[in-house]
């Protein structure tokens, strides 16, 4: 069973997978892809043949733009916005208004499991890794590693973290999860 809020719009030309939930005041654009037993909150865009896997949480007030792909099992915090224009514009340099044929889209791919913080910025260009963990505030410039933790503006590799989400330790020449017990090569892959 999908579930639609009432106020959402979704495309008849939008693919939703069972048990999907998509909230109040949502957009999903023509030609959307979303996977089974997603959740889409209050006022998610999903743009235009934007593919979404299955068990996503895209939580409160998301954009995800043309060029994005989002994996199975992938989390947007509150806020998140992906990007897709390294060179925007709304006219061009003769004054005309820019249309579809005056700008290239720059692909983003957020990998299985990753989780992206609250009010994180995502430029084009950009691939985050299985499981990567991006901090509240990030703006992501350049691509994130398999487990990598980043953080800031812009944002930074500081560590690795474990598929549970908690940080990982130097332990017997590899990386360790001291709260479930996994063991990793390091850098994790």
């Amino acid at each position: 069973m999908v579930r639609i809020h009432p106020t959402a719009d979704v495309s008849p030309k939008a693919v939703i997978g069972e048990g999907t939930s998509i909230w109040h005041q949502c957009q999903v654009r023509e030609g959307a892809h979303i996977g089974e037993q997603c959740i889409l909150g209050k006022n998610v865009y999903v743009d235009f043949d934007v593919p979404i896997g299955n068990r996503v949480k895209i939580q409160n007030n998301c954009s995800v733009y043309h060029g994005a792909v989002i994996e199975d099992g992938v989390f947007l915090g509150p806020h998140v916005v992906i990007t897709n224009d390294l060179y925007p514009r709304a006219i061009n340099p003769d004054g005309t208004p820019k249309g579809n044929e005056d700008w290239e889209v720059g692909p983003v791919r957020i990998g299985y499991g990753a989780a992206i913080g609250a009010r994180t910025v995502i430029l084009p260009g950009v691939t985050i890794g299985r499981f990567a963990l991006v901090g509240a505030g990030a703006v992501v410039t350049r691509d994130v590693p398999a487990h990598g933790l980043v953080v800031g503006t812009p944002a930074r590799l500081i560590g690795y973290v474990c598929a549970c989400g908690r940080r990982l330790q130097e332990a017997d020449g590899g990386l360790a999860c001291a709260h479930c017990g996994a063991a990793y090569n390091d850098p994790p892959v």
